[in-house]
């Protein structure tokens, strides 16, 4: 899931099954509906204000490029498949995967399924084909309000991306994924570190200040050399 999203916020239920926001609920809602950034996607027709993040993350780091092949996990409600697809071309190919429903982006591929899911993955493998050039994770958990519990589960999603991109990514390739940090999160850059020349560290104008994610870009992948005999085997059957 990308970013925030109202229904990610909770509810109480009163007695007779009566549903009402919760206080912190209600807070929530006005301050996302006043946010400069998400009064600016309305207006822009950009499906969230995460799409702003990734803008400026392209604008200093220019890791979208015409005719790549693109992997967007997390990516509902759309908005970095939005700007992603903008940067491709005619030529590229993007495939956005997230548990939740989405709707239809112009020249990207939309699956509804769990990454894990054997069928999912074939139907990512058949649309890229032989591997890709970046994957993009805005992937985030379902908050229960434990933070011990929730920062847990936001590292499980930043070693499934990177698990992912050692699998997915060509030679030279990129991740660029959201990392809160916390409890792991150190031990997460010495694993990127085996597998990439580079880290990039960005927190966009468009990330809430309090928040405590960054978004980490790993660059100039390095395959094991068994995993680079696969890919080129696999790139010239394409």
């Amino acid at each position: 899931m990308e970013g925030e999203s109202v229904r990610s916020r909770g509810h109480r239920v009163k007695r007779g099954g009566v549903v009402a926001r919760s206080k912190s609920s209600g807070r929530w809602l006005r301050e996302h509906f006043q946010d400069p950034y998400v009064q600016r996607a309305a207006k822009e027709g950009y499906r969230s204000r995460a799409s702003y993040k990734l803008l400026e993350i392209q604008e200093k780091d220019r890791i979208l490029h015409r005719g790549m092949r693109v992997l967007d996990l997390g990516a509902a409600p759309g908005g970095w498949t939005q700007v992603a697809a903008a940067c491709l071309g005619p030529q590229g190919r993007i495939v956005a995967v997230d548990r939740l429903p989405m709707d239809p982006v112009a020249s990207a591929t939309v699956i509804c399924g769990d990454i894990n899911d054997p069928g999912v993955i074939a139907q990512c493998q058949e649309t890229l084909g032989g591997g890709v050039d970046l994957i993009l994770s805005d992937m985030a958990p379902n908050m229960s309000g434990i933070a011990s519990v929730d920062q847990a589960r936001a590292m499980a999603l930043c070693e499934l991306a990177l698990d992912l991109a050692q699998d997915w990514l060509l030679p030279g390739g990129a991740l660029l994924m959201k990392v809160f940090m916390g409890a792991g999160a150190e031990d997460l850059r010495r694993q990127i570190k085996n597998s990439f020349k580079k880290i990039v560290v960005r927190k966009p104008e468009a990330s809430r200040a309090r928040s405590t994610e960054q978004y980490w870009l790993a660059m100039e992948f390095k395959p094991d050399p068994l995993r680079e005999e696969e890919l080129d085997s696999s790139s010239a059957a394409d």
